[in-house]
């Protein structure tokens, strides 16, 4: 793959960028698809078929969002190499924080990362590609030199337990790459993001519309949220159309083919949908990382945790190119083109 680097000199970055680290963290409780159809009206079959999902991970009453983020993000550190007081930017991609006004300097707090600025960003299931998108840009920049983006959602406390429709999609988890600055191109390659707030409603976990009297003659609204409403089909045919044209744009960008990619890395949202743009690209389903059969839609936490998964088992060796596209609510989506480059 090393051939490759000639192609990329018409990068977006001034400076190069290395992925160096990655770590994951889940959930200890296991909620498999026979368990929840003592819950409500679906089977194993039922599940399997339609999303390829058969058991998911859920925080319980001793596990916490941000240790999770702690833990994938110490991983991430610990495959680098770093001390963490060389790090410059902490980054968390979440749509379900632990405080609204943010999680990350929590996370910042618990790595003893004493020296990163950190905050919140949140763009549901395409969270951490836009976050390491963001990081990218303080990295290219010549301004920071090294920064952990980490995905971590918490899906299961706006999940509506008796909708069978949503509760058999996610799960919880989190995972954490560690990037740096370096002197050549042959990390992150390029991007390409997009929204549509027009189609938001297709997938939202919107604040309740409760007001209360605060005084006489004025009310104020109750800050609480409503369950996770998705329209199941209008997201599959969103991911199934507007997830190819990205990635077939960017590759066509870098004048990179297809069948040059080593690993395709898509949001684990549904089998299908994974299955359906690999057949787009004539992409071998060994080339296609899928974890969502263990774990569900982990929300912003899929891409690091597949990421992670495959370079702890060998199957991502450093030099690989990697296709990756997140999707998901906002409308949101995005793809990126990377090299791998940590140890494994």
């Amino acid at each position: 793959m090393r051939a490759f680097l000639d192609l990329i000199s018409n990068s977006q970055w001034d400076s190069g960028i290395s992925f160096v680290g990655c770590g994951s963290a889940t959930p200890q409780k296991v909620i498999s698809n026979h368990q929840l159809g003592q819950r409500v009206d679906t089977n194993d079959e039922w599940i399997q078929s339609r999303t390829g999902i058969g058991e998911r991970r859920v925080i319980g009453d001793h596990e916490s969002l941000i240790d999770l983020a702690t833990d994938a993000a110490l991983n991430a550190v610990e495959m680098a190499d770093w001390d963490v007081k060389t790090i410059d930017l902490i980054i968390l991609a979440t749509s379900t924080p632990e405080d609204l006004f943010g999680s990350a300097p929590k996370i910042q707090s618990n790595l003893g990362a004493s020296n990163a600025f950190a905050f919140d960003l949140t763009a549901a299931c395409s969270g951490f590609l836009f976050a390491l998108v963001t990081a990218s840009q303080y990295l290219a920049s010549g301004s920071i030199k090294r920064a952990v983006v980490i995905g971590a959602d918490q899906l299961s406390k706006w999940v509506d337990w008796d909708d069978r429709k949503t509760c058999v999609l996610f799960g919880d988890g989190a995972g954490a790459v560690a990037l740096e600055s370096s002197g050549d191109k042959s990390g992150l390659i390029g991007y390409d993001l997009k929204s549509d707030g027009s189609k938001g409603g297709c997938l939202n976990l919107s604040q309740s519309n409760i007001f209360l009297n605060l005084v006489q003659g004025a009310t104020h609204q109750k800050g609480e949220y409503l369950p996770i409403k998705m329209e199941g089909k209008e997201v599959y045919k969103f991911a199934v159309k507007e997830v190819p044209i990205i990635l077939g744009e960017i590759l066509e960008k870098y004048q990179i083919k297809s069948e040059n990619i080593d690993w395709l890395l898509l949001h684990q949202a549904n089998q299908r949908i994974l299955d359906a743009v690999a057949s787009r690209f004539s992409i071998p389903s060994e080339k296609v990382l899928s974890n969502l059969k263990h774990y569900g839609n982990t929300s912003a936490a899929t891409i690091p945790l597949m990421l992670d998964e495959a370079v702890r088992d060998h199957r991502i060796k450093s030099g690989d190119l990697i296709a990756c596209s997140g999707f998901g609510a906002g409308l949101s989506w995005g793809a990126a083109l990377f090299y791998w480059h940590g140890p494994y």
